[in-house]
């Protein structure tokens, strides 16, 4: 560290009315929590120099020979380990970290960098890059996830069990059909990662200071360079506007919720007085004092860092409340958007394991589905139909004669209960055939009897499998043609400048 009032050593000037070297203070507060973001950043500010001295060249506004030094650097940068490059602190944030660095290797040169731009260009850029990547990656673990729960939902589609709301019996369903409910959320939180993407996927390349610049630098050029698709339609709007990495960990904390709702679900389930489940051993933890215990350890890791992410959200939508082309609402912004959606990829993944492994007590299960007058809503409805009673007398009815059979420790109804519990409800005693008891008793055929799309008889449950799993090859066949368009780009970028480096042949 240099002592306050001095630059470090190789200092090449002061910056405009800049007369002081940083106070160490600031270094360690500020200009240091810039530089962590470097890793983040390296490769993409590269590539934003490399389709800015392009673009400037193709603009006339430099000839190639004067840039070739600048351009080879460059291009050895792209895919070189930003450990290996020095980015020191005492000169602000990555950018001004790295121009100082190339300014002592290449001289003057370096100063092209800069011109028509600011260097908040070059790292609106490069954050783009970084977070289109990101972004692809959340796509790919919420689609592995996606296709995890269809497999296991099939596998389940004629697994009855008893559904509850608020961990009360509520009415006959199968396991795979709860499944289902998880992988259809996943397929959301993809539209939402691909409305993300299109949303970072815009280039503020050619911006200048916020207005645009008077160089005649062609804007779509630059983005087509990089693989953007469009550019931003008003300057200033796409250098500070915070909306895009909002947008990216909302969608990262809404793929996380659902593995959350899950791992809540879970871990109950998989508690001894449930024993619907079982997690594999490999993602539990052993109590250090009582042997007999198996803590479902990967669901706490889950539930905990749900948590967290939806704190760092907040913490990011807090921060972005500023007047607009200010830094304090971008200066934690990298460095936490990157660290949430990295995050939220390890939670989907260890969702997804969690759910690959599930052992799912299907014999448990099945008693639960044939206790607690499970059928009960179903009863009503059918002395609805069959005696043309509105549905709320009826279920009047039902309740009276099962809160007659709790009482008495009774476990079923009988035609006899039914007609006593119509008596006390509406004076009359109904006649209830045992065959409508029986069938409401059977929770196999109640289950067989929801055939409505969407619905939890096995022919659905194991339709809507098959229809995830197309939504998910559909999302696929986006993030492949995205990665593509991307990676064809930077090659092209690199090309262009490798030839522009090389110069023209003797």
């Amino acid at each position: 560290m240099s002592e306050h009032g001095t630059r470090p050593e190789g200092y090449l000037g002061t910056e405009g009315r800049i007369t002081k070297g940083p106070a160490p203070e600031l270094v360690e507060a500020g200009y240091q929590l810039e530089t962590d973001d470097a890793p983040l950043l390296h490769r993409g500010l590269a590539l934003a120099d490399l389709a800015h001295q392009v673009s400037l060249i193709e603009a006339g506004a430099v000839q190639p020979d004067v840039v070739r030094p600048l351009l080879r650097r460059l291009l050895e940068l792209v895919d070189s380990d930003p450990a290996d490059f020095r980015y020191d602190p005492e000169y602000g944030d990555a950018y001004n970290a790295r121009e100082r660095e190339l300014e002592q290797t290449l001289g003057s040169v370096t100063g092209w960098l800069h011109l028509g731009r600011t260097r908040r260009e070059a790292g609106r850029i490069a954050f783009r890059i970084a977070l289109r990547r990101l972004l692809l990656d959340l796509h790919t673990d919420v689609g592995t996830l996606a296709a995890v729960l269809a497999e296991r939902q099939e596998e389940h589609a004629g697994a009855i069990w008893a559904d509850s709301t608020y961990l009360q019996p509520a009415q006959p369903s199968t396991f795979g059909h709860y499944l289902g409910q998880f992988g259809e959320q996943a397929l959301r939180h993809l539209e939402r990662i691909e409305a993300a993407y299109r949303t970072a996927d815009i280039c503020p390349g050619g911006s200048g200071g916020a207005g645009g610049s008077r160089i005649p630098v062609d804007r779509q050029r630059v983005a087509d360079l990089l693989g953007f698709d469009r550019v931003g339609a008003n300057t200033r709007d796409a250098m500070w506007s915070v909306d895009a990495p909002l947008d990216a960990v909302f969608a990262g904390v809404q793929a996380v919720l659902t593995a959350d709702q899950l791992a809540e679900d879970l871990e109950i389930f998989a508690s001894p007085a449930f024993d619907y489940v079982e997690l594999d051993a490999a993602l539990c933890r052993a109590s250090v004092l009582m042997p007999q215990k198996r803590n479902p350890y990967a669901l706490a890791v889950i539930r905990g860092g749900a948590g967290t992410l939806s704190g760092r959200l907040a913490g990011l939508i807090t921060t972005a409340r500023t007047p607009s082309a200010r830094t304090d609402n971008w200066l934690y912004t990298y460095g936490e958007v990157a660290g949430a959606l990295g995050l939220a990829g390890r939670l989907v993944r260890l969702t997804a394991a969690v759910v690959r492994g599930l052992q799912v007590n299907t014999a448990v299960l099945a008693s639960g589905a044939a206790a607690d007058f499970i059928g009960a809503a179903d009863l009503a409805e059918d002395l609805s139909l069959s005696h043309r009673l509105d549905y709320r007398t009826s279920y009047r009815i039902v309740g009276a004669a099962v809160a007659t059979a709790v009482a008495n420790g009774v476990d079923r109804l009988s035609a006899a209960s039914l007609a006593d519990a119509a008596d006390r409800v509406i004076g009359e005693r109904l006649r209830v055939s045992d065959d409508l008891l029986t069938a409401v008793e059977d929770p196999v055929a109640l289950v067989e009897a929801r055939r409505a799309p969407g619905s939890a008889s096995p022919d659905r449950v194991r339709e809507h499998a098959g229809l995830i799993r197309q939504r998910i090859e559909t999302a696929q066949r986006w993030r492949d043609e995205r990665r593509a368009v991307v990676a064809a780009a930077e090659n092209g970028l690199q090309v262009t400048a490798r030839a522009l480096a090389v110069g023209p042949a003797a």
